[in-house]
């Protein structure tokens, strides 16, 4: 093996790991976003939390979920980009398109700026018994998936989500 070959598979292992590195990072942030609206809240239920905001409170909450998850996702593409620009046969691996899959789960694009429909809508999904223990996270996911018209996918997570935090 040349140099000059072992110094591009240097590279090329270097990238990988910092690439890892990106997006187990991301993956923490998203795990303790999920987790941070119980933190310092043990005594109330998602179900009281939400409804003890206000409609223009709920609407700052949502928004901010939707500014954080835009950022997250900007930054995460633009940092694979960065990376990877100089190769032209580096395709975008398929767990890095299911990651924003999922990132994309938690806003919904019909909605657009009317954010007060959402809002809305967890307070529906909110006024169901069952619902009650379900993460504000979830929910918000759930709605979203659900305004944008993947009533199967929100369905099966909102049974998932009932089974999950039914006891």
């Amino acid at each position: 093996m040349e140099s000059g070959d072992e110094y591009q598979l240097l590279i090329t292992l270097m990238e990988k790991k910092a690439m890892n590195k990106i997006i187990i990072t991301t993956i923490y942030f998203l795990v303790s976003l999920l987790h941070a609206e119980n933190f310092g809240q043990r005594d109330l239920m998602p179900v009281e939390f939400w409804g003890n905001l206000s409609v223009e409170e709920k609407v700052a909450f949502v928004n901010g979920v939707y500014s954080a998850t835009s950022i997250l996702k900007k930054h995460h593409e633009h940092e694979v980009y960065r990376q990877h620009k100089h190769d032209p046969n580096w395709s975008q691996p398929y767990y890095i398109e299911r990651y924003y899959d999922i990132i994309d789960e938690y806003h919904s694009e019909t909605v657009g700026y009317d954010l007060r429909v959402i809002a809305l809508h967890m307070d529906a999904l909110y006024a169901n018994y069952d619902n009650r223990k379900i993460p504000i996270m979830e929910a918000l996911r759930i709605v979203s998936l659900s305004q944008d018209g993947n009533r199967s996918r929100a369905d099966l997570k909102l049974l998932q989500a009932q089974r999950k935090y039914m006891h």
